[in-house]
């Protein structure tokens, strides 16, 4: 085992945090029992590029108990709980790659460490390992089973990569499970985006006009959560039914151009880049508070706020403030990173419960069907979708209906009209 991480000493803190965080994961827990009986992921090196939480570290337990050797590098320079490296490395054994804060070079070294241990399955957030993969360590590709990815961000990377044909080997998007962005990218980005931008700041939303960037499943979420703590919220889009469907909501819709002078809050979580640009930054208020909730820090073109800029200083942590040329000041949370992780501690356990059921169950199906998959991006079976959502209802202690004999039968029948 090797490892690099800040302090080892912060061990025994990081295995309380993780305690705590697995009481709030019950459907990982049955599937980590399910694992260590049956051992589905025996014999399996398996590389993981994920934000290093305590809810990671419930995934990495799991994927231990079911037979994985696993190793663990971050997927965000600032997402990383040094407590919880900490643990993972000296008490779970488990060979982890990251430090909170983290340069570029020592972030790509750890990328490369991981895959230094030769994975046949890769465990991505946001497609950098398997982008490493496919550019720098080439000589890994015949021997890959398959590999699953987290996010939105990196899901269309992936597709952009299997329609080019430059995809070599099968990859399941965790990210378009329904129990994953429903609830993670929806209350699980909601809820931790805007702790992030409070802890960060200490600012009162309510009474605030707070500008939402994408009304995707996180932008939602975002909007929601901002709302009801009393902000004024104005959504900017490039869609068409995802404007629709804000307006229907209830906020207001208009392009960037027109917002910039209204926020003073910004919160970009579009996948893509330069959302907020030169233009944008010239007219903002004084103060105006911008941060980023999307998986790279590219949503925000920091090369134009640096060069509109004639002083940069940090003023709290997570906070540096843009003095502008014509004296108006910016403040970016987080270096444009993802500020729920950056800033806070990202989503609760309870949400990611699902998301890393997923991650679970989609590796172990790669494993039981690897000789039949394309190289392409798949969906996650709706089996293990349904499975999923039911365990975690039981978890509740909620029950639901059951479908009659009858019922089926009308529902996979024509014959039966009005």
């Amino acid at each position: 085992m090797d490892y690099d991480i800040k302090d080892p000493n912060l061990a025994e803190k990081g295995r309380l945090r993780v305690e705590w965080a697995v009481k709030s994961m019950p459907v990982l827990q049955l599937i980590q029992k399910q694992f260590a009986r049956e051992k589905p992921l025996k014999g399996i090196s398996l590389a993981a590029c994920l934000h290093v939480t305590t809810e990671t570290a419930a995934l990495m337990q799991t994927l231990k108990a079911g037979g994985a050797e696993v190793s663990l590098c971050a997927s965000n320079p600032l997402s990383t709980q040094d407590d919880v490296a900490a643990f993972l490395a000296r008490i779970l054994k488990i060979s982890v790659f990251a430090i909170k804060g983290e340069d570029n070079q020592t972030y790509y070294k750890h990328i490369h460490s991981v895959l230094d241990f030769k994975p046949t399955v890769t465990m991505d957030d946001g497609a950098d390992l398997v982008s490493i993969l496919h550019t720098e360590r080439q000589e890994l590709l015949p021997g890959m089973i398959g590999g699953t990815e987290e996010t939105t961000t990196g899901v269309i990377r992936l597709r952009s990569m299997a329609e080019k044909g430059i995809l070599q080997y099968p990859i399941i998007a965790v990210n378009d499970a329904n129990t994953k962005h429903f609830f993670d990218n929806r209350y699980g980005t909601g809820q931790s985006t805007i702790d992030g931008i409070i802890r960060a700041t200490n600012r009162l939303l309510a009474g605030s006009v707070f500008v939402v960037c994408g009304y995707g499943w996180c932008g939602r979420g975002v909007a929601m959560r901002a709302q009801g703590m009393g902000a004024n919220v104005i959504i900017t889009e490039v869609d068409p039914l995802k404007a629709l469907e804000a307006v229907m909501d209830g906020f207001r819709v208009m392009p960037m151009s027109e917002a910039a002078p209204l926020g003073d809050f910004f919160c970009t979580l579009t996948g893509n880049i330069q959302v907020i640009r030169d233009e944008h930054f010239l007219v903002m208020k004084d103060g105006a508070i911008v941060a980023n909730s999307g998986h790279f820090n590219v949503e925000i073109d920091l090369e134009a706020l640096a060069r509109l800029s004639r002083e940069k200083r940090p003023i709290r942590d997570f906070v540096e403030e843009f003095s502008l040329e014509n004296g108006r000041r910016i403040y970016l949370l987080g270096e444009g990173r993802l500020i729920n992780l950056a800033a806070a501690e990202g989503h609760p356990a309870s949400v990611m419960d699902m998301s890393f059921a997923n991650q679970a169950l989609s590796a172990e199906f790669l494993v039981m069907t690897k000789e039949t998959l394309a190289k392409k991006v798949y969906g996650v079976p709706p089996a293990i979708d349904q499975e999923i959502a039911r365990l975690k209802l039981n978890s509740m202690g909620i029950k639901i209906d059951i479908l009659t004999d009858a019922q089926k039968k009308y529902l996979s029948s024509w014959e039966m009209g009005t």
